[in-house]
């Protein structure tokens, strides 16, 4: 996405607010050192991330523990479909900004 490790104003692509985002890394980063991903992912593919808000981000590493969410929500497109994380996005959508 481009989006430095700062903080940057612009919308969310988890609950579409306008507000400032943090870099969510697909593949946390807790997990780029172990060998299993160090084999099977470049350097490129790991740093890989979303621009997501506080909340978003919080609601994603509250639901899912750092290992599912490496081998099982590992592109937008899968955490947007995910229920559990999509029902946190739709109550993150409706509550004020800031």
């Amino acid at each position: 996405m481009g989006l430095k490790r700062q903080e940057t104003f612009s919308t969310c692509v988890c609950c579409g607010r306008t507000t400032y985002l943090t870099f969510h890394h697909l593949i946390p980063r807790t997990l780029h050192k172990r060998k299993a991903f160090k084999k099977h992912y470049s350097r490129e593919v790991l740093n890989q991330g979303i621009a997501v808000c506080r909340p978003c981000h919080t609601g994603i590493h509250t639901a899912y523990e750092e290992m599912y969410l490496a081998k099982h929500l590992y592109r937008l497109e899968i955490i947007l479909a995910d229920q559990t994380l999509n029902t946190h996005f739709k109550w993150v959508a409706k509550q004020k900004v800031g």
